[in-house]
């Protein structure tokens, strides 16, 4: 029997073009026995996708855990999970690779083992130490932390110029970073072109666009509204038990459109700096104001609200090695948009210019994270989304299933 699996192994590793991990050995036995019963084939894309393979090769297995939400509905529906002899846990066992592939596929390659290490504590510290040395260059060049009223002035404190070269560098490098390790995981991924090969009704969109406008269409769709964060029924995931709730959803809701304001009200201010002549301070009714708090409420409730998930979360639904790292981003979000608040609301007073240095820390220490920690998850389930939605206009030539 040893002999076999080593066998199967070698053969999957020849198909891949290289070596599998014990983790993706694992996916793949699942997968094959998934692929036998069909059970939770309408739960979500994984299950569609899977039934267009007979075997599952290192891109393969790739593919489907970054294309996994982890809603955890078939774990709960499986007749083979834990304890069945079969162990299949279809969550679990996509969530250590999905953790894999970010390190597999990160840029600078060096780097990549900073996804291992970049938990809570190393956030909170990096953060920490940012805001700490601002803390101190304030009080080195004013003798004070406190000072009279600036009127909301920040560039009175840290000149415009000198902000911009700090944030914009580090911004940039984090979207380059990401964007490259997409683009690898991409080309691994080889996926096929889409031709309108078929003129059918797309299950997404409910229309009959085909080719890559229409695939990359529903993939868009499908991230933005979070599609398969309903358990595939629509009554939302499995977070502790066999319950369903959109609380996740709408907690991931939160976060990811509370940053899109945020970073809504930075291009405003930016158009508004460069295109209209207007510099800060803006009145609390402006643009970039209103899109700003409402973006740090979002960003307050929903990391909230995740996290409050992430304490409850049943363990066997998860890979637990990871939850340092999924903790660190949503504090780093947390205390971003708390001190952001904070800052808003006290930006007329003494204290302004010691907020300032500590909100600064915090948002540093999360843009010199996004490229190793929890944040690559949405570059890489787009991506994931995208293949999905092509191959869906493919002839699934296996027809195993209903896809």
């Amino acid at each position: 029997m040893q002999q076999l699996e080593a066998l199967t192994r070698e053969a999957r590793a020849l198909a891949g073009g290289m070596p599998t991990t014990a983790a993706e050995t694992e996916v793949a036995r699942q997968m094959q026995i998934c692929n036998a019963c069909r059970y939770c084939e309408g739960f979500c894309a994984v299950f569609p996708a899977m039934t267009r393979r007979l075997d599952f090769n290192k891109a393969d297995v790739h593919y489907l855990a970054n294309l996994c939400h982890n809603c955890s509905a078939c774990l709960y529906a499986c007749q083979y999970a834990p304890p069945h002899e079969f162990a299949v846990n279809v969550p679990q066992a996509l969530a250590v690779v999905r953790g894999q592939t970010y390190s597999d596929y990160a840029w600078p390659p060096a780097l990549g083992a900073l996804y291992k290490r970049n938990g809570l504590t190393v956030a909170l510290a990096t953060a920490g130490a940012l805001a700490l040395f601002l803390v101190m260059m304030l009080a080195w060049a004013n003798g004070s932390l406190f000072h009279a009223p600036l009127a909301g002035n920040f560039y009175a404190v840290f000149p415009h110029n000198t902000l911009v070269a700090m944030f914009g560098v580090v911004f940039a490098f984090a979207i380059v970073a990401l964007s490259v390790g997409v683009a690898t995981f991409w080309r691994a991924q080889n996926p096929v072109p889409a031709a309108p090969v078929e003129a059918r009704a797309s299950p997404s969109t409910g229309s009959g666009r085909t080719g890559m406008g229409g695939a990359a269409a529903e993939a868009t769709s499908d991230a933005l509204t979070l599609k398969y964060l309903d358990g595939g029924h629509g009554q939302g995931c499995n977070e502790t038990g066999d319950a369903f709730t959109l609380a996740r959803r709408r907690f991931h809701h939160l976060t990811f459109y509370g940053f899109m304001l945020c970073f809504a009200a930075t291009c405003v201010a930016t158009l508004y700096h460069y295109l209209l002549g207007l510099h800060a301070p803006y009145p609390f009714l402006s643009l970039p104001v209103l899109l700003g708090t409402a973006g740090g409420i979002g960003l307050l409730l929903g990391p909230a609200g995740l996290l409050w998930l992430n304490l409850r979360r049943n363990p066997q639904e998860v890979d637990v090695q990871q939850r340092p790292m999924d903790r660190g981003f949503i504090a780093l979000l947390l205390l971003t948009s708390l001190t952001g608040l904070a800052l808003l609301a006290w930006r007329d007073s003494g204290a302004m210019a010691l907020l300032l240095a500590v909100h600064l820390g915090f948002v540093m220490g999360l843009f010199l994270t996004l490229p190793y920690g929890k944040f690559a998850h949405g570059f890489y389930r787009s991506a994931a989304l995208l293949k999905y939605a092509i191959e869906k206009r493919q002839p699934n030539r296996l027809a195993l299933g209903a896809d």
